[in-house]
């Protein structure tokens, strides 16, 4: 399975209402698991990387006027 998300973009969670709010940034893409690609991701006002898996995860639109 090929993953749909490259390193470098931004994402943010798509499940639960316990789903971290806020940009992601994706920082490397990682093997799949169970199938599904997962991916190493940094929040924009956190100080630490968690792991998402790809389900968990919808790609945000680029912001006009945004170096990127």
């Amino acid at each position: 399975m090929s993953a749909k998300f490259k390193s470098g973009g931004w994402v943010e969670f798509v499940t639960g209402f316990r789903s971290p709010s806020g940009r992601f940034r994706i920082v490397s893409e990682l093997p799949s698991e169970r199938g599904e690609p997962s991916y190493r991701i940094k929040g924009e006002s956190e100080a630490f990387e968690r792991v998402a898996r790809e389900s968990e995860l919808r790609r945000l639109a680029a912001k006009i006027g945004s170096l990127d």
